[in-house]
């Protein structure tokens, strides 16, 4: 990427706390940075019409989708389908950071 992406968007939560922050922005493509504190989460959620893409750049992750969890370290990354619940969660005591690139946007 050739920057240090917690530094580029200020991000150091804390534990159980997600920094997040639009790192690009078309009108077909939303790409964001999260840092997961320990223990934190991005909640399980949907996008009916878009694919969710999440790259793992930093630590671990356990990744759910649907009814099934995956453990993902960086360098990693897991395609989240149309309509696939799915989320992230930091079991451990570093902070994680990954990107979700949402494509295309919702509604366009």
């Amino acid at each position: 990427m050739g920057f240090d992406l917690l530094s580029e968007f200020g991000a150091t939560p804390d534990a159980g706390a997600v920094d997040s922050g639009e790192l690009a922005v078309t009108d077909d493509v939303l790409v964001k940075a999260f840092a997961l504190g320990p223990r934190a989460s991005i909640e399980p959620h949907e996008h009916t019409d878009a694919t969710n893409v999440f790259h793992v750049l930093r630590g671990t992750v356990r990744v759910e989708r649907d009814d099934e969890t995956e453990t993902v370290s960086a360098p990693g990354v897991v395609c989240n389908e149309r309509g696939q619940v799915h989320g992230a969660q930091n079991d451990t005591d570093e902070i994680a950071v990954l990107t979700a690139t949402l494509c295309p946007l919702p509604g366009r």
